[in-house]
């Protein structure tokens, strides 16, 4: 049925000569990173797309590639305020047009004059306006976005925080076996946690 997906990135660092002669030699050398954007479907915390890119592509801009590899209707977006503005509520329209988009908008945003009333960002400003950021999270379940760190966390953990291949291609190889990797332990077990009431003794 349809998902419920999280959107985040993080950066790997790349891991090569001139940090070796950093570390051997005390030479300075520029450091390297590759990001990592992954799209996890928040039910079941697999991951469900993935983009590699270069350390200064934009987080928004790697939305529609994330979202074409999803065959599912999505039921919600959610993302953290990187994510904010048209170019994600528009991709994420084109993919599913009826999802919800939790976004939250920039400290200040302005409703537009004259705007769609369905337009649901302006629907996210009024409501923070009124109620306050922190009911606005509540309502719209935007606190499960921390399974994407939860999910950067683990791959970092569990996979490594550096990228170990030398050349682009081979690092996108590495990621998408990390990824797959991290799915199949899920599937094999996964921890269930139940809120237990405190017995009289």
């Amino acid at each position: 049925g349809p998902v419920h997906v999280l959107i985040d990135s993080t950066g790997l660092k790349i891991y090569g000569a001139g940090q070796w002669l950093e570390q051997k030699h005390g030479a300075k050398s520029r450091r390297g990173w590759c990001k990592l954007h992954l799209a996890l479907d928040a039910d079941s915390g697999d991951i469900i797309a993935h983009v590699m890119t270069d350390q200064d592509t934009s987080d928004a801009s790697q939305v529609e590639p994330l979202l074409d590899q999803i065959d599912a209707p999505i039921r919600q977006f959610t993302a953290d305020g990187a994510y904010d503005g048209s170019p994600t509520y528009d991709g994420v329209a084109r993919h599913s047009a009826h999802a919800a988009v939790v976004i939250p908008p920039r400290a200040n945003a302005v409703e537009r004059s004259g705007a769609d009333p369905s337009s649901q960002r302006d629907r996210h400003i009024a409501a923070i306006n009124i109620n306050g950021r922190m009911k606005w999270q509540a309502a719209t379940g935007y606190g499960k976005r921390a399974l994407a760190e939860t999910a950067i966390g683990r791959y970092k953990s569990i996979i490594g925080h550096r990228l170990r291949a030398r050349t682009f291609g081979a690092q996108q190889t590495e990621a998408a076996i990390g990824c797959a990797v991290l799915n199949r332990m899920l599937a094999c077990a996964r921890p269930k946690s139940v809120r237990c009431k405190a017995g009289s003794t």
